[in-house]
């Protein structure tokens, strides 16, 4: 399997599919709504509930999530209201965070396991929910839903998605 990266450090964009792309670059932009210099795993999160392919509206009904009303509270709870003004940021290596960065090869192998060599939103929403110590995972662990819930209810969701 090769790496998600260009030698430029550019992420690939024939890993992606369509909606995976759209996905990133939401993150993107609320990574710059809510002042970071850096993409981090709540902002993949959010780019996930901002543009959602029909796996992620699946898993929102199966949790009986709002996916307007999570995204508002995401972004409100990783906003950084002091924070300097963000330089423009690209789905480059150095402006995505470690964690990103092994969630986004972990995606790709995922993807890779199931016989594709493109990242869909399922994959980056499954890996969000199993990757060890999950920020995303760790706030609904607060309100009482479990990583391996959240999981169980994507995986679902994804079965009910008919294969491109």
């Amino acid at each position: 399997m090769d790496d998600i990266f260009l030698p430029s450090g550019r992420l690939r964009p024939d890993i992606l599919d369509e909606a995976t792309a759209r996905v990133l670059r939401e993150a993107l932009g609320h990574t710059r709504a809510t002042n970071w210099d850096s993409v981090r795993t709540p902002h993949l999160f959010m780019g996930l509930l901002a543009a959602p392919d029909s796996g992620v509206f699946k898993w929102a009904g199966k949790l009986g999530a709002d996916l307007p009303g999570l995204l508002d509270q995401f972004r409100d709870l990783f906003h950084q209201p002091n924070a300097e003004p963000v330089p423009p940021l690209l789905l480059n290596r150095e402006f995505l965070s470690d964690n990103v960065i092994r969630l986004l090869r972990d995606a790709y192998g995922r993807a890779y396991d199931c016989g594709r060599g493109i990242v869909t939103p399922m994959d980056l929403l499954i890996t969000l929910f199993t990757t060890p110590n999950s920020i995303v995972a760790e706030c609904f662990e607060r309100i009482g839903v479990t990583a391996a819930k959240l999981t169980e209810l994507a995986v679902l969701a994804e079965k009910d998605v008919p294969a491109k």
